[in-house]
């Protein structure tokens, strides 16, 4: 579908299929989570859900649909979109659209907000397609304003998760917290995957491996999980693909159930294994590519 199309949205129509596409975006709870003996968490997660799920998305017939889903997913800190910047809470504004031809790299490299809609986040093919890594493009202005400028700032909103006998460090910001808790709750009623859900990580301030764009645990909205005790997540494309560049072709490898995805994905995370350059360990709280999938695939 074209970029002009997409603009065209309509605000009815984005407003009521994202209800139908995805109930809480920004850390929605499934109905079957609810029924978790862990009533508190529970009960922590579906509040934080009922607030974002009210929070309004401003729009009109010619916001793109990438904005459209930012405001929606992330309502405390995307206030407005107005003459191609999106409006933050602090006043300040981001450019939704540099305006620049841009390399896959470039899309990596260098994201504003719309770059980071320009890959597919396929939930259904086998193996990712060439070049397509929806979530590695990540606006650092945007993921700064809302998580932390730096170490220090990020660790502020950091709580502590209860995950499987493990104490993990994650931020409250945008319910990412509270999202996670829900993934275990879920999770918790199938003992036979719990050989994968070791975490190996979450919170780690640092650059990407071989760039100098800031990695997503940066953030404290990302664990890996699955890489020790049997797990068998560990499958990432440059330990697979010693060597190769960015837009080599790769070889593929996922030993991750795909049972574990589904529930990370129902409660507003993305997979690694999902991109071409795979990171099969790596679950991100990314509501907004989750929605923003949903709603292009309904037209």
């Amino acid at each position: 579908m074209s970029n002009v199309a997409l603009m065209r949205f309509t605000a009815r129509t984005i407003a009521c299929a994202a209800i139908v596409a995805f109930a809480a975006c920004g850390g929605g709870v499934a109905a079957d989570s609810r029924q978790t003996s862990d009533s508190s968490t529970t009960q922590e997660a579906d509040s934080a859900g009922a607030k974002r799920e009210s929070a309004a998305v401003k729009v009109d017939g010619n916001i793109p649909l990438g904005a459209a889903v930012l405001l929606r997913c992330y309502p405390s800190f995307v206030k407005e979109y107005r003459d191609g910047k999106l409006e933050m809470a602090d006043g300040s504004t981001i450019v939704y659209n540099d305006g620049r031809e841009k390399s896959f790299v470039e899309k990596l490299d260098a994201a504003d907000p719309e770059d980071m809609f320009a890959f597919d986040y396929n939930m259904t093919a086998s193996t990712p397609e060439y070049l397509q890594d929806a979530g590695r493009s990540r606006c650092e202005a945007l993921f700064k304003k809302m998580y932390g400028s730096s170490a220090a700032a990020v660790q502020k909103h950091l709580v502590s998760v209860n995950w499987f006998g493990q104490r993990l460090q994650f931020t409250n910001v945008n319910g990412a917290a509270d999202s996670l808790r829900a993934v275990a709750a879920e999770l918790a009623r199938h003992p036979n995957l719990k050989k994968h859900l070791r975490s190996s990580g979450t919170f780690y301030w640092r650059k990407v491996r071989g760039a100098q764009r800031q990695s997503a645990h940066s953030y404290g909205m990302t664990i890996d999980i699955g890489v020790t005790n049997g797990g068998g997540g560990g499958d990432y494309w440059q330990w697979k693909n010693p060597g190769k560049s960015e837009t080599a072709k790769i070889t593929y490898s996922n030993h991750m159930p795909l049972e574990v995805v589904e529930i990370f994905e129902r409660h507003g995370f993305i997979w690694g294994g999902r991109w071409y350059h795979y990171d099969t360990m790596h679950f991100e709280y990314r509501p907004e590519i989750l929605m923003y999938e949903k709603l292009k695939n309904q037209q």
